[in-house]
This record gives C-alpha cells, structure tokens and sequence, in this order.
C-alpha cells in the first residue's frame, strides 16, 4: 500500500505562477480593502465591488499556467497517495494533474446562488462551473437568487475544515508549502497530524510554528519542491 502525503498549499504555491497573493508586500490586500472584497458583509454592502474584483481575479487566473511547484506535487502521486487540502480559490493543482485536492476556501471558477446574511449552508448541487467567465450583477441562478463567487468570505465558516482535518490525520507525511501558518482555522491543521507524524514546511520566512515534528526548508516553492525531493 502507498504511504500517503497530505499537502497543505497556500499563496505562496502559485506566486511563482504569476497569480498574485494577498498577505506579501505589493499583494492584493494593499490594492483593496479585505472588508470591501472579501467579507460577507462587504458582498451585501457592493455586490458591484465583488464581483468586479473576482471577475478580474478570475482573467487573470485564466493567463496564469502551474508551475514546477505544482507540477512536483502532482507528479508525487506515483510513488504516494496524494491528496492536497489548499487554501488558494485556483485551480493550477488541477491544471498540473493533481486528482484529489478539497479546496477550503472556495474556488474561483465557480459559483452558486446568494443565501441569507451569514446563513453557512449551501446545496452543493447548485454550484455552477462557469469557468473564466464574467457574472454580473443581475446573474441570477435557476433558482433566481443572485449568483455570487464559490468563495469562503471572511466572517463565513469553512465548510471543508473536518474533512482536511479527517485527511490530514491519516497521513504519514504532511508537506506544508507556501503558507504563512496565520490563517486559521487552516493554520492548525498541523496539528491533527499523529504523533511522530514527520511534516515539512516550505516557505521562503521562517514560520513561527515549533513542533519536534517539523522540518523547514525555507525557500520558494519551486526550489523547495525539489530540496523535499530530494530528502524523501
């Protein structure tokens, strides 16, 4: 049987894509307002605003191509049995082959209709794939509801938080790339990993996270990739 590797990605996976990330200097968070973009309360504050700001998230997504990071996740999965738990709304691990990942924070290619203010529930049967295109304001559903981003706003729980949690206690190796550990409930999956579990991290900053368990190679993805490789 194959041992099984859980990757946890974040931003940094994909910032050697081209596709930029929020929290490093120059990110999308110094261009706009978190609350303004990417809150529940910013959506029915200007639904306009959203999804002008997803739209172009979403072209940008579309002249983006995975890169050697992600392709050395995916290409993983013929010795293991991989399954990758990311925080990014991308879908540049699918691009470059990985079959199992859960995304916890949405996905940017997709959409469903609007509920109730901080309602947390959604039929995940209505979830449309509309690919790169646009959605505007007055997109209606079939159920004629205001389509809005498959995304995880702030102040919204995360529905996919157990089963993560469920994967990565079963794993027997625990690869952490591109994450800065500070966004939680993501930040503490780590944590379910059992005891003498081996986990590395790959990050260019040293991560503030001290576990007898981690190994960190501080690097970009890309290059850290290849130094796990390496010592797997």
């Amino acid at each position: 049987m194959k041992k099984r590797i859980v990757v946890l990605t974040g931003a940094g996976v994909s910032a050697e894509s081209g596709f930029a990330t929020f929290r490093d200097t120059g990110g999308l968070w110094e261009q706009y307002d978190v609350n303004d973009v990417a809150s529940i309360e910013g959506w029915y504050r200007n639904r306009s605003l959203v999804l002008d700001f997803y739209n172009q998230r979403r072209a940008q997504l579309k002249d983006a191509r995975p890169n050697a990071a992600h392709e050395a996740i995916a290409a993983l999965e013929k010795d293991y049995r991989v399954d990758v738990v990311t925080q990014n709304v991308d879908n540049l691990h699918e691009r470059a082959g990985s079959t199992r990942v859960l995304h916890l924070h949405g996905e940017l290619t997709k959409v469903r209709p609007e509920e109730g203010l901080y309602e947390q529930t959604y039929r995940t049967d209505e979830v449309i794939d509309i690919g790169y295109d646009r959605v505007e304001l007055g997109d209606l559903a079939p159920n004629g509801k205001q389509l809005r981003p498959h995304i995880v706003f702030f102040g919204e729980a995360v529905p996919n938080i157990e089963k993560a949690a469920d994967l990565v206690s079963q794993s027997d190796i625990l690869l952490i790339v591109g994450t800065s550990m500070q966004v939680y409930p993501a930040a503490g999956l780590y944590r379910f990993a059992g005891n003498g579990t081996p986990i590395y991290i790959i990050d260019p900053a040293s991560v503030p996270v001290h576990d007898p368990r981690i190994t960190q190679i501080q690097d970009v993805a890309t290059r850290g990739m290849e130094r796990f490789i390496a010592m797997l």
